[in-house]
């Protein structure tokens, strides 16, 4: 062994050997050790302790030379039955202890040949520390002795576990998961503290987990190195000697690594933990390792004395390739990650691992504790306490009562005043924007039709104001201030102002993908967000365009059966649908209701809103029955899980009471388009989007049961409020305009509903195009508006265009089809032509429409001749009995 006085030079010529080649080092020796055969000697031992230690950890039993393992097969009571690990002073034996009990136990002993003295005291150290704790998260001691040749043993738990680290990824544990089982840690090692014993070796590798009972717990194993506080054994300097450097460089604190430094504390322990904590939190030590056994050994531990490790926050983010893997591991995307630990977690691994002892955690308890505020939520010892830290840490806490409080405040003003210092002041700090995130969607809420019932004034004034403040009052933290235009928007489009959300959405997208990048799960939120107002607003195209785009990424970076892919697919359906494209919606819907059902379950909401669209599409397609079937089904759940006074709950209604009307149960559909409007009437108010909706459909059920005066005042009124709120461009307000027509017509008021019908057609040509399904419906309409006012020849024109196009888009035996080959043979009657009239009616007939239909001719006297006419009741006849035989041939 050397003396303190050469290690200096010792060190420096091990340091540069570690450099070299192995086929190098002999003439390197040669050079720098000349004729001292005893520097040589005692270079080549610590040579080859470092090429024998598997896990880089330098301790005094290291730079002994390794004598062969003991030929022992039992000792005492003890078979061996493996050996599970061997370190510079001992091995550790599995083994099966035979009496008093029989158990399977950890047995460490002395290597053979080892017995001097400072060997046999460390050895008898651990012994002794182990004997003296007694802690369910510390491996215990249940025996000790001799062999028959005097090599010292004892005998301990077997901890059959993983690496904490390694357990924790294995099962994929969360952030407050891995910080549980921390505390639990901590709580171990300060009971080892607490009876005077420094572990001063802490890694995950002695830090084992398993489970009990289903519940994870930690054990600490190999106190090898552990050192009393208190001097109870004699010769004790032997073993912590100048020059020695006891630990794990990865994991060792700064004063082990400074041979000046002879007392170290239980704050050793510490840091210790803040690297284990680091590396629990990100997957990564604070320095890089693999860069040191390229390093002499002074420039390691002058690292680890003088250089400070990066935040964990700043270490995941600069390694987002790496990071992703191990971001996953922990349930999270990496900027997910990152946002997590930016902040409170920081503080607390960053004081830990503190270089100055005096700035550090004091014991492992103020550690555990520290990460238990954070858990709970209440300020953490590493930051500085100020107030309004303070204040947002009482605010996550207390986060349902101070939203009622909140809520009862005036108007938003005065808490925009008062809150206007500290949101600037929090939005600098970036883990602080998820709380006042989730406090203002609180605020905002308030306005959301599902919990204002009606109360709709105050909320449209604290929108407004928010939205003009928002550019300006959050300039500097885009990323914030992104998500809070999201929010506002989600709250306008539930009150129907499509419009006024348009503006927000489309901000908040472009600040995402500058901020957080276009293949960011929060941006494509907000293009999904845009995608759907889009839709609401009518640009049918331009949200088809988004959505597709959209969907796309979101397979890629979420999966084909992320509930968020399955609500694009959905939005897409919906978009292809009012565009016309019939087909390909209902394919896209059936697909997504049957992922919906698999991923979400069958009374999962957007798996009932999957139900409701497919039906509607059916319903376009006249598939009335498989429709009625769906929306009964979507509805009954939804009453009873979501409540009557519920918008997707109200929309089915609403449906469903279409359906109804469409089927000709018009009694029925009344009562319940009624009871529908009603309570949209008290929750959302006249103006809103679902209301006109639920009015139209009320009319058209008067229609049907030819109260055309009670039908044409409820359409007026939806006219002139979708003209004045929704524009008079607006698909709905064009559906109700055309609704009107049709009602005129059946009233005789000819004139009028020319003028509205040409408007109505004219405005859909251009906005829909010429060949979309409502805009054949506006000519339909049309032809019989010129059928009435005698212009006969100029309405057969207008409807045999409509039903070539038809023919053309949708097919000829589609309903539209079969319905408006039926109007024209109207107007061939009309005309007095019969003999067409009836071969249009058997066409119309055989490719779609229901043979009742052909019974209600409309109300000119003169068709009702055609009635009479003894070729229509036996076309009629036949047509009758031809479907039902078919009926009777389909399964």
């Amino acid at each position: 062994m050397g003396t303190p006085e050469q290690w200096p030079k010792i060190k420096e010529i091990v340091g540069a050997a570690l450099e070299l080649e192995p086929i190098q080092r002999e003439a390197y020796l040669d050079e720098v050790c000349s004729q001292d055969r005893e520097l040589r000697a005692e270079v080549e031992s610590l040579l080859a302790a470092y090429g024998e230690a598997g896990d880089f950890s330098f301790h005094p039993s290291a730079v002994e030379a390794q004598p062969a393992p003991s030929k022992v097969t039992t000792i005492g009571p003890y078979r061996l039955i493996r050996e599970l690990g061997v370190g510079g002073m001992g091995q550790v034996w599995l083994a099966d202890q035979t009496k008093p009990v029989r158990r399977r136990v950890a047995l460490k002993l002395v290597k053979a040949g080892m017995y001097h003295s400072a060997v046999v005291q460390r050895f008898q150290a651990e012994r002794q520390s182990l004997a003296l704790m007694d802690h369910p998260a510390i491996a215990k001691v249940f025996d000790a002795g001799a062999t028959s040749e005097g090599q010292p043993y004892f005998v301990m738990e077997f901890v059959d576990g993983l690496p904490i680290t390694d357990y924790c990824d294995r099962k994929k544990l969360g952030i407050p998961d891995r910080l549980n089982l921390f505390i639990r840690v901590c709580e171990g090692v300060q009971h080892a503290h607490q009876k005077a014993i420094i572990h001063r070796d802490l890694k995950p590798s002695n830090i084992l987990v398993v489970e009990v009972d289903g519940k994870a717990l930690p054990r600490l194993i190999d106190f090898g190195l552990a050192k009393a506080t208190e001097g109870t054994a004699p010769g004790e300097t032997l073993c912590t000697q100048v020059g020695a450097f006891l630990g794990t460089p990865g994991y060792m604190s700064p004063e082990q690594a400074d041979p000046n430094i002879h007392d170290v504390d239980t704050r050793t322990d510490v840091y210790s933990l803040g690297v284990v904590l680091y590396e629990l939190l990100t997957g990564f030590l604070p320095f890089n390792t693999a860069l040191w056994k390229k390093k002499p050994l002074d420039q390691v531990l002058r690292q680890l004395r003088e250089t400070d490790p990066e935040r964990p926050s700043t270490r995941v983010r600069a390694d987002r390739e790496t990071s992703s893997a191990k971001a996953e591991a922990r349930g999270v995307q990496s900027a997910q990650l990152a946002s997590l630990l930016h902040g409170d977690l920081d503080w607390i691994t960053l004081k830990a691992l503190e270089k100055d002892r005096e700035r550090r955690y004091g014991t492992p308890a103020q550690l555990g504790a520290d990460v238990e505020n954070y858990l709970q939520n209440l300020p953490v010892l590493a930051r500085p306490a100020s107030t309004g830290y303070r204040l947002q840490k009482y605010v996550r806490r207390h986060r349902a009562a101070v939203g009622i409080a909140l809520a009862a405040l005036a108007t938003l003003v005065f808490f925009l005043a008062t809150q206007a210092t500290e949101l600037r002041r929090i939005t600098r700090e970036r883990d602080r924007a998820d709380r006042i995130t989730q406090f203002m969607t609180g605020m905002f809420k308030v306005s959301d039709p599902n919990q204002a019932r009606g109360n709709t004034v105050t909320a449209r004034e604290i929108l407004d104001k928010s939205s003009k403040e928002i550019e300006t009052g959050l300039a500097k933290d885009p990323e914030l201030q992104a998500q809070m235009m999201d929010v506002m928007a989600d709250v306008y489009g539930n009150l129907g102002l499509f419009g006024d959300a348009h503006g927000l959405l489309e901000r908040a997208v472009e600040i995402r993908r500058r901020v957080l990048g276009a293949n960011d799960p929060r941006t494509l939120s907000t293009m999904d967000h845009l995608g759907w107002n889009l839709n609401k607003e009518g640009l049918y195209s331009r949200a088809e365009n988004l959505e597709r785009e959209t969907l796309e990424a979101r397979r890629r970076v979420l999966g084909t059966r992320h509930p968020d892919t399955l609500n694009t697919m959905s939005n897409l359906a919906w978009s292809l649908f009012e565009e016309g494209h019939i087909a390909e919606a209902e394919t896209l819907q059936r697909e997504t209701l049957v992922l919906r059902r698999s991923v979400l379950g069958s009374q999962h909401s957007d798996t009932l809103l999957s139900m409701t669209e497919l039906a509607a599409n059916l319903k376009a397609q006249g598939h009335f029955e498989e429709a009625e079937k769906l929306e009964k089904e979507a509805l009954e759940v939804q009453r009873r899980i979501l409540g009557t006074e519920n918008l997707q709950t109200l929309t089915s209604m609403n449906n469903l009471g279409s359906t109804f009307s469409q089927e000709g149960h018009y009694a029925e559909a009344e009562q319940l388009q009624r009871e529908t409007l009603d309570i949209q009437k008290r929750m959302l108010g006249r103006q809103h989007p679902d209301t006109l909706r639920s009015m139209v459909n009320l009319a058209d059920t008067l229609q049907q049961e030819r109260r055309y005066a009670e039908a044409e005042r409820v359409l007026r009124d939806a006219v002139d409020v979708s003209r004045r709120v929704m524009g008079p461009e607006h698909p709905q307000t064009l559906s109700t305009m055309n609704n009107l027509v049709n009602t005129l017509n059946k009233e005789g008021h000819w004139a009028e509903a020319d003028a509205l019908g040409r408007e109505t057609l004219e405005i859909r040509r251009r906005v829909l195009g010429p060949e979309h399904r409502r805009t054949l419906m506006s000519m339909e309409n049309l032809a019989y508006t010129l059928m009435g006012e005698g212009h006969g020849a100029d309405a057969e024109k207008l409807q045999r265009e409509t039903i070539d196009i038809q023919r053309r888009v949708v097919g000829p035996d589609h309903p539209d089809t079969g319905d408006a080959i039926y109007n024209l043979a109207v107007i061939e009657e009309h005309e007095g032509k019969r003999n067409e009239a009836l071969r249009l009616l058997r066409e119309a007939l055989e490719h779609g429409l229901p043979p009742e239909e052909a019974l209600d001719m409309g109300t000119d006297p003169d068709l009702k001749s055609l009635y009479r006419d003894s070729r229509f009741a036996a076309l009629v006849a036949d047509v009758k009995k031809r479907s039902a035989t078919v009926a009777q041939k389909t399964p």
